[in-house]
């Protein structure tokens, strides 16, 4: 016995507006993701046709020697001949300072943040809600207002030019982060560590064992904001690191940009640095960037 096959079911026509919504959409990538290919576009272009080619969308002779010396992979002469000033900033040692500089405080924050935040959310002390009230103020205090009493403090410290006083006033916890992490907590159901405490486990043993491996997409998402915040930073290495083997890549984009080899400024290697200071964040963004939106939409509506 046969049956029959069912019948196809009409397809919905394609509404107006979702149309018009998707060309809106792509608009939008285009204009967000045209001034990188002009960036690349550029850092493919040798500085002797970069004016000839400007009004090209692609280089008719791409080149890699400017990202060949920004990195430091050529001669002083070589660098100069391709239109260059030759000096010895090294952007392969501001990208490693950057990651050194990004992953201290990324790990450090994160972790600060999220025992600060736990303490908040499931912890019973005198003050508790008062302190939480001036970390919600401090995050109207512009952080400018900071760089002074920093600067004097880690001058004091005899940490200026040095990694860790680069690093220092930013490891512990930042008012976000914990205000970010505590809605979390305090969605997370109190029966699991009820019964652990039952059990005999203390405080520390249920905030490592039972709430931080449940709060994995936050704090994911916490040390992805934490890296873009960080890798982009420039005033306050730029303010303690003189030496450039301490530059970070902002620093050395920026002491890059301030050299005018034979008479104008360097574009095509400037464009090259920035090229490679933009790749790590972007491809984290692509490869995480669901878990951040999904995770700030959560904690926003807690």
């Amino acid at each position: 016995m046969t049956t029959a096959a069912p019948a196809d079911r009409p397809k919905k026509p394609i509404s107006i507006g979702r149309i018009i919504a998707w060309i809106l959409l792509a608009l939008m990538v285009v204009i967000s993701v045209f001034p990188v290919l002009i960036v690349l576009k550029t850092a493919l272009t040798s500085n002797k046709d970069i004016f000839t080619e400007s009004a090209r969308l692609w280089p008719t002779r791409p080149t890699l020697i400017n990202f060949e010396r920004v990195l430091g992979l050529v001669s002083p002469e070589v660098a100069q001949a391709a239109g260059g000033s030759g000096s010895t900033i090294s952007f392969a040692s501001a990208t490693w300072n950057s990651v050194v500089f990004t992953v201290l405080i990324v790990v450090g924050q994160t972790f600060f943040c999220a025992m600060a935040a736990y303490s908040f959310a499931r912890l019973k002390f005198p003050g508790r809600d008062f302190i939480f009230t001036l970390f919600l103020i401090a995050l109207m205090i512009p952080g400018i207002v900071l760089f002074i009493p920093n600067f004097i403090t880690i001058k004091n410290l005899g940490w200026l030019n040095t990694m860790q006083g680069m690093v220092a006033p930013f490891i512990l916890m930042s008012p976000f982060g914990v205000f970010f992490l505590r809605q979390f907590f305090l969605s997370l159901p109190r029966e699991t560590e009820e019964a652990a405490l039952i059990d005999g486990a203390n405080p520390f043993t249920i905030f490592f064992r039972i709430t931080l491996p449940m709060a994995q997409g936050p704090l994911v998402t916490l040390a992805i904001l934490t890296t873009i915040g960080m890798w982009n930073e420039f005033f306050w290495p730029f303010l303690i690191a003189k030496d450039d083997h301490l530059f970070t890549l902002p620093v050395a984009l920026q002491t890059f940009r301030t050299q005018t080899p034979q008479g104008s400024p360097d574009w095509s290697g400037l464009m090259a640095g920035t090229f490679i200071a933009t790749v790590p964040v972007f491809i984290l963004l692509i490869a995480l960037g669901r878990r951040v939106v999904e995770s700030l939409a959560f904690s926003g509506s807690k």
